[in-house]
């Protein structure tokens, strides 16, 4: 019987950027903050609050997302803008984030100015577009990016110039446990029906690719030392596939995972 050895779903290159980022992940923000994280899965047991779909209920979410990422909920403003406001970004100009021409959010702080080391998110709006209340995975998706931003931008351990701070910021979500909610938006399809068309559009939200995030998150659940993590089960099909090919194949190859070292 032939054995063919397992593959990933990633480049080289990639599979590098990854590994080089949770290094740096760790160097910003201390190797138990990856260990002890809690892995936030999409159920009634991590998100017990009832959702539907008001502004009321996504505060309630983002005070959930502010919790499991360890940002103090006093030190950051929530906003939630209309669909139409293209202009956001002349009232709130600093630290803008976005993944295209119409934003799913935004991270800028208050006053235009620059904190001081230490100053961790003091001063901090998170603005989230109104379409995002109704797919409630996105929504904790974009809330969990944003607050990444006020983590690394915010706490001043990471330079807006710094070239890839923006998928940084969403490898920074699977390094603090909101994985399965980026990485399932990562990539999404949406049904659509007018007068002369019907059919399905695709639309993605974030930086990082659904294999990457595979690769991650198999690289986030074996540095716990997590063989068979039952929260993959919540990850969409595509994801899943990526997460148990890399699974496999850092299985084979335990010297390609250098932070893998028992806590001291």
């Amino acid at each position: 019987m032939l054995w063919f050895p397992p593959k990933l779903p990633i480049h080289e290159e990639d599979r590098l950027w990854v590994n080089n980022g949770f290094n740096r992940l760790e160097r910003l923000l201390g190797r138990r903050r990856l260990l002890e994280a809690k892995l936030v899965e999409p159920t009634s047991e991590d998100f017990p609050d009832p959702y539907n779909r008001t502004d009321e209920a996504a505060a309630s979410l983002f005070l959930r997302v502010c919790t499991y990422m360890r940002v103090a909920r006093g030190s950051v403003t929530l906003e939630i803008f209309p669909d139409e406001t293209e202009d956001l970004e002349d009232i709130l100009p600093y630290w803008r984030s976005d993944g295209g021409s119409r934003a799913a959010g935004l991270c800028v702080h208050a006053h235009q100015q620059r904190p001081t080391p230490g100053d961790a998110d003091s001063g901090m709006v998170v603005a989230i577009r109104s379409a995002m209340l109704k797919d409630p995975m996105a929504l904790v998706a974009t809330m969990a990016h944003e607050l990444g931003h006020v983590i690394l931008l915010g706490g001043n351990l990471l330079s807006q110039d710094t070239p890839d701070h923006e998928p940084l910021t969403d490898l920074l979500t699977v390094f603090l446990g909101l994985g399965i909610f980026t990485a399932n938006s990562a990539a999404g399809f949406k049904q659509f029906q007018d007068d002369r068309h019907a059919g399905w559009s695709t639309h993605r939200l974030g930086y990082l690719p659904e294999p990457v995030y595979g690769y991650a998150l198999a690289k986030f659940a074996t540095e716990r030392g997590e063989q068979k993590p039952g929260w993959a089960q919540h990850l969409s099909t595509n994801v899943r596939s990526d997460f148990k090919r890399s699974m496999r194949w850092l299985m084979e190859n335990p010297h390609y995972v250098p932070l893998a070292e028992p806590l001291k």
